[in-house]
């Protein structure tokens, strides 16, 4: 008996930490146009490559940071403009926000693919 309540704890501490980890910004994104993103490690930062759509092969973004919280730059791939910028991932969905003289933000949610 007592080794199964040892076994129950060790599973139950192991789902816990499994549900409060954070997910990776690394993978392949629907962004909110519709086009499909890869965020991949390059360096010690994570860099943004479009990879379809009118845009496909540039490169929009460069991001440092750990667990959910993400900082560093954002780049419009229409009109080449680059902002400072973050990213915060929650679940399955990638908010960014990007920022003009840190007062003039807009943000957009991209979907894991």
């Amino acid at each position: 008996m007592k080794s199964i309540t040892i076994l129950a704890a060790i599973g139950m501490t192991f789902a816990a930490s499994t549900a409060t980890s954070a997910a990776s910004i690394e993978g392949t994104w629907r962004t909110a146009s519709g086009a499909t993103a890869q965020i991949a490690a390059c360096g010690n930062a994570y860099c943004t490559t479009i990879l379809t759509g009118e845009h496909k092969g540039k490169r929009i973004g460069r991001m440092a940071g750990s667990g959910n919280s993400y900082s560093g730059e954002i780049t419009d791939p229409a009109n080449g403009k680059t902002y400072s910028g973050t990213a915060e991932v929650s679940g399955n969905s990638l908010k960014l926000t990007g920022c003009a003289l840190k007062i003039f933000c807009r943000s957009q949610t991209w979907t894991r693919r």
